[in-house]
């Protein structure tokens, strides 16, 4: 072992004594949502890795699934501003951004911001906007600024755009713009729960008026504390390069001896490599980690990827999703 490879060792050490003294604020957290929400471990913990990376999730599944009341408890949780916005087709950008006031005693326009001025933002039902509105909140979430007139209003760092949507084939709903798609680090995909739990929701919720109320349980510096932690997360070169792998598979498949040119129609961009190191990352402190390792990558990949893999008509005649080529490719490229 050189001295660069020891000095590396090292620092893994130091780090995974660093993550596992922050343990007991990741379970303080799950432990209030688990007051509230029953199952749901995979988007909770989901949503631990959005909170992380200091980056926007979007999340899919039929009505009914406690999207909205995790993300609800998952701000109560952490004691920030909280804004809820229903989108609606009659939505528009000032619902969302604000808009300036004339005030006739001094002549000026003034400032009314808009919900987006929050900490965490709750998008319900964001596929039922129209367009005009979802460029709106690109901005935002791109640029964490909010335009009115001529002046820019930087956004907080602990701003957070948490959306759902329900799936795309419901009726009275609009496909989401591709570059919006891309600016979410996750999409989840929910389903329902299982028999044990759902039994469990029901002797917890089935009443008239169910307790839902918690205590904030970590501040805003212990989220940066844990930010600054993730980004001294070990990840060894050959996984960088494995994730490289990963994205250049989706763009030509055929390098890799796939043959799936003829479904995709575009590969993930170079955001989704800087996407999926970042997450696994977070997923690695959540395990109680310090250092990366391949299963974080796969674990949390579907997640990164299935929204930014865009596929073929013949594709979808054939009844294959992006999350089926992605399986393909988790399962055949070589794990280092």
């Amino acid at each position: 072992m050189n001295s660069e490879q020891k000095k590396s060792f090292e620092d893994v050490h130091v780090v995974t004594r660093e993550v596992e003294k922050e343990q007991p604020v990741i379970q303080k957290l799950r432990d209030s949502l688990g007051q509230v929400i029953i199952g749901q471990k995979y988007m909770i913990e989901r949503l631990f890795v959005g909170l992380l990376c200091n980056h926007h999730i979007l999340i899919e599944g039929v009505p009914g699934l406690a999207k909205t009341l995790a993300i609800t408890t998952f701000a109560r949780a952490l004691g920030v501003q909280f804004q809820r916005i229903q989108f609606t087709p009659d939505l528009l950008p000032a619902d969302l951004v604000g808009t300036l006031m004339y005030n006739p005693k001094t002549g000026e326009f003034n400032p009314k911001k808009g919900p987006l001025f929050a900490h965490i933002v709750l998008a319900d039902e964001i596929n039922r906007a129209p367009a005009k509105v979802q460029s709106a909140l690109l901005e935002a979430m791109q640029e964490r600024q909010i335009t009115l007139g001529d002046t820019s209003y930087p956004l907080g760092a602990l701003f957070m755009v948490l959306a759902t949507q329900n799936p795309i084939e419901q009726g009275g709903t609009y496909p989401l713009p591709e570059a919006q798609m891309d600016r979410f680090m996750l999409k989840l995909k929910i389903t329902y729960p299982d028999k044990g739990e759902e039994l469990n929701i029901l002797r917890r919720m089935a009443k008239t008026q169910a307790d839902t109320t918690i205590q904030p349980v970590i501040s805003p510096e212990d989220v940066f504390r844990l930010r600054r932690l993730v980004d001294r997360i070990y990840i060894d070169p050959k996984i960088e390069e494995y994730i490289v792998t990963l994205i250049d598979a989706t763009r030509h498949p055929d390098r890799y001896g796939l043959d799936l040119s003829h479904y995709i129609r575009y590969g993930a961009s170079p955001r989704a490599t800087i996407y999926l190191t970042l997450a696994a990352k977070a997923f690695a402190l959540l395990q109680g980690r310090g250092y990366t390792s391949p299963q974080d990558v796969k674990s949390i990949g579907m997640d990164v990827l299935r929204h930014r893999v865009i596929i073929t008509y013949e594709a979808e005649a054939d009844e294959k999703s992006s999350e089926d080529l992605l399986k393909t490719l988790f399962d055949t490229i070589e794990v280092p």
